[in-house]
């Protein structure tokens, strides 16, 4: 259950993290990037298509999400409060939040959310059946957008389904993990027992904000 409760914000976590992933790559890789062609960046359009949070959100259990969701929103409240020239700003982060919590009601949404990723990893399946890495024999920005997806999935218990249900994804996603940049960006913090140590301390975080009202 602990797990789940901090999901939300670690998912979003790692998000953001995949934006630093290419500059901590160029320095840490121990090889090169490849930055460019027209495959890398058809890939990456591809990836950034599918949009990960209803899928996430809809992988957490209601009791922790609205846990997390009502902490975020005073978050907001709070920060509107200590800025009322951004009040514009801020209040359509909360129209965001509540039309988000709105739209993980409709099924269908969540349905073709779902597909959606479903046909993407099918995808990237018959590609890395042909080339070791997404768009060729050399690790590329293509590889950066989409190791974030897999660890989500790792991140949600999904693996199994989502991962290891196909054999060239299963390999490839060994053969990412092993790169010094995965190491420092995901893996120090989301693999073994990093996993816990980074999901205990964003627990304590929100219990401790939520009962001291300091958001």
């Amino acid at each position: 259950m602990l797990i789940k409760s901090c999901s939300y914000i670690i998912i979003h976590t790692l998000w953001i993290a995949k934006r630093y992933i290419e500059r901590i790559a160029v320095v840490s890789s121990g090889g090169g990037v490849s930055f460019s062609g027209r495959e890398v960046v058809e890939w990456m359009q591809k990836i950034q298509d599918w949009n990960p949070k209803f899928f996430t959100l809809s992988h957490i259990p209601d009791k922790d999400r609205f846990y997390v969701s009502k902490f975020i929103r005073r978050v907001v409240i709070a920060r509107m409060a200590e800025a009322p020239d951004l009040a514009g700003a801020y209040h359509q982060k909360l129209r965001e939040a509540y039309k988000t919590e709105d739209k993980l009601k409709d099924q269908d949404v969540l349905r073709v959310n779902k597909e959606h990723l479903i046909r993407l990893l099918d995808e990237v399946e018959t590609q890395l059946n042909e080339t070791a890495y997404l768009a060729g024999e050399e690790f590329s920005l293509a590889d950066v957008t989409l190791i974030p997806v897999l660890a989500r999935l790792v991140l949600l218990d999904l693996e199994d389904e989502y991962i290891r249900s196909r054999p060239n994804i299963a390999e490839y996603w060994l053969l990412v993990k092993q790169r010094p940049s995965y190491k420092q960006v995901i893996g120090k913090y989301f693999d073994g027992w990093g996993r816990y140590r980074t999901l205990i301390r964003t627990w304590c975080f929100v219990r401790i904000r939520s009962m001291l009202k300091r958001y």
